[in-house]
């Protein structure tokens, strides 16, 4: 093991920051997606029933049969892969994006409203802060969740670490085919970890001890 490790450093190390690279950028473009979506959800509960509902539904969808359909019309390569960790990435930060929102006191933001501001800065300034902490929650999860789902994406020729996954289920009694396995899967859930470090730190600089000590 150490000696494929020394002999394919470059390799695994350039797979890891692909990876973790794919992940995070998927992350922050799956927040987005998801807070707006919250925003012009969260005030309906007929609305905000269909988004959990499609949240609910979305988890149960095999990631090897989403990267199946997309690569008829996307090929194989990076898109079909941020496409389905940003698809998956989407839905427990939505979940809880609308859990958060919809927990804020509407008498804050009643009294926002009360004192001139307008329904974006009101949203901006009150309404996301208070809620944040929650949402944060529903990223962390969902981090830990695709992280995985990237490693899967190597059917597609996505990048990261599940090449070296794949390489070795695909020659199992070959030679290096265990040591493959284990360098990928051992590395992702090193980089999971990593990057839920990372989050608890942002959660630590982005979320009021107030609020903190509060929740």
């Amino acid at each position: 093991m150490w000696n494929y490790i020394v002999d394919r450093w470059d390799q695994i190390w350039f797979g890891s920051w692909q990876h973790f690279s794919l992940v995070v950028q998927s992350l922050i473009l799956a927040t987005v997606v998801a807070m707006v979506i919250a925003f012009l959800v969260y005030g309906s509960p007929k609305f905000s029933s269909v988004a959990n509902g499609v949240s609910a539904v979305g988890l149960t969808i095999p990631s090897f049969a989403l990267i199946g359909i997309l690569i008829v019309p996307f090929g194989f390569g990076v898109t079909p892969s941020v496409i389905v960790v940003t698809f998956f990435a989407v839905l427990p930060i939505l979940r809880n994006a609308v859990v958060g929102l919809q927990g804020v006191d509407r008498a804050v933001v009643e009294s926002a409203r009360g004192i001139g501001m307008g329904r974006i800065r009101t949203m901006l300034t009150i309404e996301f802060p208070l809620a944040w902490p929650i949402i944060l929650t529903g990223v962390r999860i969902s981090a830990q969740m695709v992280m995985g789902v990237a490693a899967v994406t190597a059917y597609a020729l996505g990048p990261g670490l599940g090449g070296f996954i794949f390489s070795g289920l695909s020659r199992l009694g070959g030679a290096n085919a265990i040591e493959s396995v284990w360098v990928g899967v051992v590395g992702v859930i090193i980089l999971a970890l990593i990057l839920d470090l990372l989050l608890v730190g942002l959660g630590r600089l982005t979320i009021p001890r107030g609020i903190r000590v509060k929740k």
